[in-house]
């Protein structure tokens, strides 16, 4: 009996984490057009994979929160 309520609570987790998934919004949109280009930018520079995506990840999420910021009115 036992096993059987697990395996329900763990139907109903599930069921739960696919209802929650959405679709991608403007500002992931922005920020995976800034990370391509910005990949493909550094990559034709001759530097690596990693090296690319850790860099181009650190500016786009640095010009994403300064435009969440610039967004915020303070009173």
């Amino acid at each position: 009996m036992a096993n059987k309520l697990v395996a329900v609570f763990l139907m109903c987790i599930v069921a739960a984490a696919t209802m929650h998934l959405t679709t991608a919004n403007k500002v992931d949109d922005q920020y995976a057009g800034c990370f391509n280009d910005c990949e493909d930018k550094c990559k034709s520079e001759g530097n690596g994979n990693s090296f690319c995506e850790m860099k181009c990840d650190a500016d786009c999420v640095a010009k994403e929160t300064l435009l969440n910021f610039k967004d915020i009115h303070f009173n």
